[in-house]
C-alpha cells in the first residue's frame, strides 16, 4: 500500500491503519469480481473514512478502545458496500431509493396541502434526485476526488450507494437535539415546493391500525422496537446499527426480503395504511407479512444472535440476563436439571460442542432448549412471567 494514500492521523490517536486497509483490501478481493486496483482504491477511501470519524469522535477518542472502534466501523462499512455490490446497479439502486423514501416520506408535505400518496412519491422522487447529487458532490470532497468523478465499475457504485445512505442518516446536532441529515434536507425541500406542485389534494386514508399492529407492539418485542426505533444514532456507527444491519443480513439469507422492507418502514414509525401503500399490500397481506417478521425476529434476537441482542440491550449472561435478584430467583425456579446446567455453562463461557456433550443433548436439541431459556427470560422481564409458573405464550 502507498502510504501517502492514507490520509495521516495527526497524532491525535494510535491505529494500525495498515492492518486495516489489508483486511479490507483482501475481503474486497475474496468477495468480489474487481480489479486489484479497483479493490485497492475502495479499501483507502474506506479506511480514510474510518480514521476520519474515528478522529472526530470524541466518543471513540475518549472509549480507551480506539483500534476497536476502528476495525468494527471498517467491516461495517466493508458489509454496506459489499451488500450493494451483490445487489447489483439495478436492484442496488432500488433498494437505496426504498430506504431513504421510508425515512423522509412522513416529512415530504408541502404547507397548506394534503397530497395523496401518488403525490407524495412524485415529491419524493424528486427530492431524491436532488439529494443523489448533493451525496455524491459529498463523497468527491470527503475523499478528495475530482469534480468530474463518477462511479464507473460495480465495486465504485456499491461504495457510492453504501456512502449515500450513510450519509443521509448523519445525525445533524441541534438546539437540545439531533436530526438525520436527510430529514432536515426533505424538511427544507417540502416547505420550498410551491402550491401548484401538488399532484392532487386528495387525503390519503389513515384508518385504524391499532388490531393488526398489535404484534409489533406486544411486551415480549417491545423491548426492541422501542430501542431500534427510538435510540439516538450518532454518526459514527453504534451497537445498535450493527444489530439493525445483523437483522436485515439475516432476513436476507433467509431470503425473506419483503420482511426487510416491512422492518425498514416500521423503523420509521409509519403506520399501518402507509406500508400497506409504500408495499402495495392489502391488510390482509400485510398482516401476514407482520406475523413472518415477528417469528424471523424472535428467532434472531433469541438464537441466531442473542449475544449481540443481549449485549446491546445490557441484558447479558454476566448481567443475570437483565433480571433483578428477586426475578433471577424467580426465574432459576422455573428451569429444570438440565436447563440450569445448560444456563450454569453458558454463563462459564464453555462452547456450545463442549455443553452439548456434558448435557448429553444433540447441537440441534441444545439450540431449543438455549431459546426457550432465553425466552423464559424474556417473558420474566417483560412482566409476562408471575410467580413460578412458566409461560406458554406462543410467539
Amino acid at each position: 500500500m502507498n502510504s501517502a494514500a492514507i490520509a495521516t492521523t495527526q497524532g491525535k490517536i494510535s491505529i494500525r491503519v495498515e492492518v486495516i486497509f489489508q483486511f479490507l483490501f483482501r475481503e474486497l478481493q475474496q468477495s468480489t469480481r474487481a480489479s486489484e486496483q479497483n479493490c485497492h482504491d475502495v479499501s483507502v477511501r474506506i479506511t480514510n473514512e474510518v480514521l476520519r470519524v474515528c478522529n472526530e469522535s470524541k466518543r471513540i477518542q475518549t472509549s480507551g478502545s480506539v483500534e476497536s472502534s476502528a476495525m468494527s466501523l471498517a467491516k461495517h462499512r466493508l458489509q454496506q458496500c459489499i451488500r450493494y455490490y451483490q445487489l447489483g446497479s439495478s436492484r442496488g439502486r432500488v433498494e437505496l431509493h426504498s430506504t431513504l423514501s421510508a425515512i423522509v416520506y412522513r416529512y415530504i408535505n408541502p404547507p397548506h396541502k394534503q397530497l395523496s400518496y401518488q403525490g407524495r412519491l412524485t415529491i419524493i422522487e424528486d427530492f431524491l434526485q436532488s439529494f443523489y447529487l448533493e451525496a455524491l458532490n459529498a463523497f468527491r470532497r470527503e475523499n478528495q476526488l475530482g469534480p468530474t468523478y463518477r462511479p464507473q465499475t460495480l465495486l465504485e457504485l456499491g461504495e457510492y450507494m453504501a456512502f449515500t445512505e450513510r450519509y443521509g442518516k448523519r445525525r445533524i446536532p441541534l438546539p437540545g437535539r439531533q436530526q438525520q441529515l436527510i430529514i432536515l434536507r426533505a424538511q427544507t425541500f417540502s416547505k420550498q415546493q410551491p402550491p401548484e406542485t401538488s399532484v392532487d389534494i386528495e387525503q390519503a386514508s389513515e384508518g385504524g391500525g391499532g388490531e393488526s399492529d398489535s404484534c409489533w407492539e406486544e411486551p415480549a418485542i417491545h423491548q426492541l422496537r422501542s430501542a431500534m426505533a427510538s435510540q439516538p444514532e450518532p454518526e459514527e456507527d453504534t451497537l445498535r446499527s450493527v444489530v439493525i444491519t445483523e437483522l436485515i443480513n439475516y432476513l436476507q439469507e433467509k431470503e425473506q426480503s419483503d420482511c426487510v422492507d416491512y422492518f425498514t418502514l416500521r423503523l420509521q414509525d409509519l403506520s399501518a395504511p402507509e406500508i400497506e401503500s409504500i408495499l402495495g399490500l392489502t391488510s390482509r397481506q400485510r398482516d401476514y407479512l407482520q406475523q413472518r417478521f415477528k417469528y424471523h425476529l424472535i428467532r434472531f434476537a433469541l438464537l441466531h444472535r442473542w449475544e449481540l441482542v443481549h449485549e446491546w440491550l445490557e441484558v447479558s449472561l454476566p448481567t443475570n440476563l437483565g433480571l433483578t435478584p428477586i426475578q433471577w430467583e424467580t426465574y432459576l425456579a422455573q428451569l429444570d436439571d438440565k436447563q440450569r446446567s445448560i444456563l450454569d455453562l453458558k454463563q462459564q463461557g464453555k462452547p456450545d460442542e463442549q455443553i452439548s456433550k456434558t448435557v448429553g443433548l444433540s447441537m440441534a436439541q441444545l439450540q431449543k432448549r438455549w431459546f426457550k431459556i432465553l425466552e423464559q427470560a424474556w417473558e420474566i422481564r417483560n412482566s409476562l412471567v408471575s410467580g413460578s409458573s412458566a409461560s406458554t405464550h406462543e410467539w
